[in-house]
């Protein structure tokens, strides 16, 4: 895989990272062999970061990461960037929790589930808009980089007003922030002013949880365990985490407008992969995997040519007739 520069850390990354939210929690059954396979199948292609959190199956999905690092390490080969994240496992998300005495314990449980003596890189997990306008939070997490246990910090967001709050505090090194051919607000504002200040950009939910793969239907039936089932309303989290917080019905009916562009020999879902490493500012694309088959499509979206400028404004005019009304100025 080709790969681009990280922000200011001096990292190159693979265009296709592994997310890891779906070997961990909230996406239904899931086989732990699977998982491990998944993921060893995932760097065995290239794919040098990992994105993980405290709160996927409690430390669950850093616990594997772990176990596959290990099994690699013995069979000496190059080991990943993971990234984590922190913040979730308040009690309420209020931002004047957001204090050095209450970040440096989670660091602390995430350096043990990850079994590393410094964290690569620790995200703020999608806190309030609140704490971005308080700085003694981002002062918390440099005393944390100067104590030595993580190497860089940056932010997970929901909205582009926090992204470019963020972008204002020097020690963040990367923004987090869902970017799809259902959410194209980022690109807006927030993808430019990224670039031009040199901070990474994460691309999450680059599938809109999985309806951008084209394999869902108006009586596709989810597990109970599953966000796509228990969180359709913002029951348990913001809305905009479960199909980019698209109403189902509307998804569905936009999908059909946009399958018959993918090229030819790509899935539906391979070409929103392409799409969203069209715009440069993007540092890396997460895409979950829980399988090794899975993991393997994802990656070999990275191979596609670059889609055609005739291509992208008809995803663009679908998005504004079909998308924008409902998600644009929400998040």
């Amino acid at each position: 895989m080709k790969t681009r520069p990280f922000g200011k850390t001096g990292w190159q990354i693979a265009e296709i990272g592994f997310g890891s939210w779906a070997i961990g929690s909230a996406w239904g059954a899931v086989s732990e062999s699977e998982s491990v396979a998944a993921l060893h199948e995932a760097l065995d292609r290239g794919v040098n970061f990992i994105d993980t959190a405290d709160v996927y199956g409690d430390h669950a999905s850093e616990r594997l990461i772990a176990r596959v690092l290990k099994e690699r390490k013995a069979m000496a080969g190059s080991r990943p960037i993971v990234a984590t994240k922190i913040g979730r496992r308040f009690p309420a998300q209020r931002a004047e929790l957001y204090t050095y005495a209450n970040l440096a314990p989670f660091v602390e449980d995430c350096l043990k589930s990850l079994a590393v003596e410094t964290l690569d890189l620790v995200q703020l997990h999608c806190p309030s808009t609140e704490t971005y306008y308080r700085p003694e939070t981002f002062a918390a997490m440099d005393r944390l980089q100067r104590e030595g246990k993580l190497r860089f910090y940056g932010v997970s967001v929901e909205k582009v007003e926090e992204g470019l709050k963020a972008l204002e505090y020097p020690g963040v090194v990367s923004v987090q922030i869902i970017f799809n051919m259902f959410r194209q607000r980022p690109a807006d504002l927030f993808l430019d002013q990224a670039r031009a200040r040199q901070v990474a950009v994460i691309c999450r939910v680059p599938l809109a949880s999985g309806m951008l793969s084209g394999k869902f239907k108006p009586d596709t039936k989810f597990e109970a365990t599953d966000h796509r089932q228990f969180n359709r309303h913002g029951e348990a989290f913001d809305v905009g985490e479960t199909f980019a917080g698209v109403p189902y019905e509307d998804g569905l009916a936009a999908v059909e407008e946009i399958r018959p562009l993918a090229p030819a020999g790509a899935t539906l879902a391979q070409m929103a992969l392409r799409w969203t490493l069209m715009d440069e500012a993007i540092s890396v694309v997460i895409p979950g995997a829980k399988t090794p088959e899975q993991a393997r499509a994802n990656i070999e979206a990275a191979a596609l040519p670059p889609l055609s400028a005739e291509t992208m404004a008809k995803v663009r005019a679908i998005y504004e007739r079909r998308i924008m009304p409902a998600v644009h100025q929400r998040w």
